[in-house]
């Protein structure tokens, strides 16, 4: 057992560690973590293809094309893929997701984050084959299920290694990175879309399955340079290889302050004091002590973005031809949506140095919430199908669009990769986008219902519904949800450990003497 002496030079050295990067700026955290940054952007790109599929499916449930190819001809000659089935499709997908976000748990934490990337990349070039040569509804659903796979470990993967590369002051950025992605791969999907509706031949619905392919051999290359998590191998106490990956993740040069052995200090004490305080690593683990506050805020975060009417975005193109436009028009407003996203993702790193999580939570609640309830008046009020009030409420919903791209759709990535423990990281993350994925799966059941003609035909008037949802989120956020701005994760796990309050989390004081850590005869520090 080491000594009592040994055990709080450690802790001094962390607390350095910890006061050096309460000291760092934003800019300075950019010249020092250049590299990291770069990763971690790389990393993330493969979102895009998720943010790209996932719009795809629900787009060409409006396509002319796809709709006579796959659906089912209704009395007045038009052809639409039966609610059932888009429901299906849709949640295909989701639990394709659900299988990979378990494998993610387990293999990220064996072989590493950069191969099992790798792994996910190479599968997904094989299953790709499966919607673009789908000669049936049927076989386009197992396409859909296999596909979700490596998208479940693209999902939480990506957001943890994001958090785990760079330092406090840039981890909401490149976690909300992620979420960017994920709306510019639903641009993309919107504008190919778009641009195949003029054709009316098999091609307008397999080349935007096929276009898939031009991501993963550029991803696969470019990974199999990148770092591996310094956090990872702290946990699997490769403390050399820790401090040679972070060499790489940095420009030590441009900080003369920087000290790696400081800096793979502190990730040591954090993770022995996890250990301490009995923090596991297991699944079961995520439900035991202070650990099942932070499983359940976290699942929470996610579960909200499909509480707050993300359900309609997913849907937008043919929410908006069911709400009266047209679907070349529809299209339009759907691009229209996810670049007037891309820009709110901005807005919102705008915010985030001024701006709490929590604060940005709350507020963006309050206008998701306004937003659904115009559009469920607007929608309940009787009208042409060509009528302005069409256009009204699909301006309203690019409102509501920027709205949630400014908080609650990228905010959430930073908040579930912040406040789980470290030694629990990625089977957090894995929980909580699988209950964002289970419940998904409810909301793509019963949203082509609520939108469907052949179905429960409410139209827009399904904002009153996911305002009501939006209601109980903003609730559960104020209560709930604490503030991890400018907090080391080491700060974080004594906060946990004290109860605090979430609503006292910004303001307390934090000392990381404030726990006594022991257990530091297996890492030599």
């Amino acid at each position: 057992m080491e000594s009592v002496e040994g055990k709080q030079d450690a802790l001094r050295v962390a607390q350095d560690a910890t006061d050096q990067e309460h000291r760092m700026s934003l800019l300075s955290a950019v010249r020092l973590y250049p590299k990291a940054i770069g990763w971690s952007i790389l990393l993330s790109t493969a979102v895009i293809m998720e943010g790209y599929d996932l719009l795809l499916m629900g787009s060409l449930y409006a396509q002319p094309a796809f709709k006579k190819k796959y659906g089912e001809q209704l009395a007045d000659g038009t052809y639409q893929i039966p609610a059932p089935w888009q429901a299906g499709l849709s949640n295909g997908a989701s639990v394709g997701s659900i299988i990979g976000l378990i494998i993610n748990g387990y293999v990220s934490e064996r072989i590493g984050f950069r191969k099992t990337m790798m792994a996910a990349l190479s599968i997904i070039i094989g299953i790709i084959f499966i919607p673009f040569f789908a000669p049936s509804l049927e076989v386009l659903l197992v396409g859909q299920i296999l596909i979700g796979i490596p998208w479940g470990i693209f999902q939480t993967l990506t957001t943890a290694y994001a958090a785990e590369v760079t330092p406090t002051h840039l981890r909401a950025y490149l976690t909300t990175y992620v979420n960017l992605c994920w709306v510019f791969g639903q641009l993309c999907g919107s504008g190919v879309l778009r641009a195949m509706l003029l054709r009316n031949d098999q091609w307008a619905y397999r080349i935007p399955f096929g276009l898939q392919w031009m991501w993963p051999v550029p991803l696969i290359i470019g990974i199999s340079f990148a770092p591996e998590s310094p956090w990872w191998l702290v946990r699997k106490n490769r403390l050399e290889d820790a401090k040679a990956a972070l060499l790489r993740l940095t420009s030590v040069d441009k900080d003369p302050d920087f000290d790696v052995d400081k800096t793979v200090t502190l990730m040591a004490v954090t993770v022995a004091q996890e250990k301490e305080l009995g923090t596991g690593t297991r699944y079961v683990d995520l439900f035991r002590g202070v650990d099942l506050r932070r499983t359940y805020v976290a699942c929470a975060c996610w579960m909200i973005q499909i509480l707050s009417g993300s359900g309609l975005r997913s849907y937008s193109t043919y929410f908006y031809q069911q709400a009266g436009l047209a679907t070349d028009q529809a299209f339009n407003m759907s691009i229209a949506g996810y670049a007037l996203g891309i820009f709110g993702v901005i807005c919102s790193w705008a915010l985030l140095p001024k701006v709490g999580r929590r604060t940005m939570y709350l507020g963006g609640l309050v206008c998701l919430m306004t937003s659904l309830l115009i559009v469920g008046i607007l929608g309940a009020i009787k009208q042409h199908p060509t009528s302005s009030i069409a256009w009204a409420i699909g301006s309203i919903l690019l409102i509501y669009t920027f709205f949630y791209d400014v908080s609650v759709g990228p905010v959430c990535y930073s908040l579930v990769s912040e406040l789980p423990a470290v030694r629990l990281r990625s089977k957090t993350i894995v929980l909580a986008r699988a209950s964002y994925n289970a419940l998904n799966i409810v909301s793509n059941v019963i949203t082509p219902y609520m939108l469907n003609p052949s179905a429960w035909n409410w139209g827009a008037k399904a904002g009153f519904f996911y305002a009501g949802t939006c209601l109980l989120s903003l609730v559960f956020t104020f209560f709930c949800i604490p503030e991890p701005k400018d907090r080391t994760f080491a700060e974080l796990n004594i906060l946990f450990q004290k109860k605090t309050n979430a609503r006292k989390f910004k303001g307390e004081k934090v000392d990381l003497y404030d726990v006594q850590i022991g257990n530091f005869e297996d890492r030599k520090i």
